[in-house]
């Protein structure tokens, strides 16, 4: 397997040979121990399928976790626009994205729907009416083409007894989206729209960003109303900042796409 910095550690086979192969020191033999096994990580700015012993949750797990894991989980494939859950709804089961893209919205009093989230490969949803039973604070739906993973909180809860490890990275991933959550408000509060707009598309552009010749390319596969929305601005805000870092230079505009020409200007856009 490939270790988390990059380097290579032996598997399973070579680990036994290494331990069983004597190395000389002077006239005493000493076995070699066995190279640890250390998590994976996940490569930001990938996209496409990941498997589930890469995710942000499970990479760390030892071979046994994962198949004990991988038998209590539920592969489903979901096509664009079908929805998960409604807002308001009941249910049981946490989900992972292991391919595609997954939104999460909310109705307002007046109908009009606001996307909250953009989530991909390696991203955990669904997980507060699990720990929290209660109605679905939201509605989850496919944006492209997807693979989910699932789980009942009657599978969840006995693993997670058995396995503290496992608990420990979940409270993590509850860990960092409350921080997010605390971002994204105090962004609301005092950052422009212009520096909201760089900072989502370089939130976009760590998930489903890809080395393009002349840039970096980003495919959200997002409307221009869903991309002000996760902003939390108008549309017409939102494509005046657009047009705006396209006039610089920093980027160039696409159908539901866009390529990152000058990502350093666009952090310091962003504070």
């Amino acid at each position: 397997m490939v270790s988390g910095q990059g380097g290579q550690t032996a598997g399973p086979g070579d680990r036994s040979q290494a331990a069983a192969r004597p190395v000389s020191h002077g006239s005493v033999a000493r076995p070699v121990p066995p190279a640890p096994i250390r998590p994976r990580q996940n490569n930001p700015g990938s996209a496409g399928s990941a498997p589930v012993d890469e995710t942000g949750l499970f990479g760390w797990l030892s071979p046994a976790d994962m198949t004990a894991l991988k038998s209590r989980m539920e592969r489903r494939t979901v096509p664009r626009g079908t929805v998960l859950f409604e807002e308001g709804g009941t249910s049981d089961r946490l989900y992972l994205v292991e391919a595609g893209k997954i939104k999460l919205t909310h109705a307002a009093a007046d109908g009009r729907e606001n996307l909250l989230s953009v989530l991909g490969p390696n991203q955990m949803f669904g997980e507060l009416s699990v720990f929290d039973p209660g109605p679905r604070s939201a509605r989850a739906s496919a944006v492209v083409d997807s693979v989910v993973l699932a789980m009942a909180d009657a599978d969840l809860f006995p693993l997670l007894a058995d396995r503290p490890d496992l608990a420990r990275g979940l409270l993590r991933q509850l860990a960092h989206r409350l921080r997010r959550s605390n971002h994204t408000v105090a962004d609301l509060i005092f950052s422009d729209v212009p520096g909201r707009v760089a900072k989502a598309l370089l939130d976009l552009a760590d998930r489903f960003g890809r080395p393009g010749r002349s840039g970096l390319r980003v495919t959200h596969d997002l409307t221009q109303e869903e991309l002000a929305q996760l902003v939390g601005a108008s549309r017409e805000t939102v494509n005046k900042a657009l047009a705006d870092f396209a006039h610089r230079g920093w980027l160039s505009l696409e159908q539901r796409s866009v390529t990152l020409l000058d990502v350093e200007r666009l952090r310091r856009r962003a504070g």
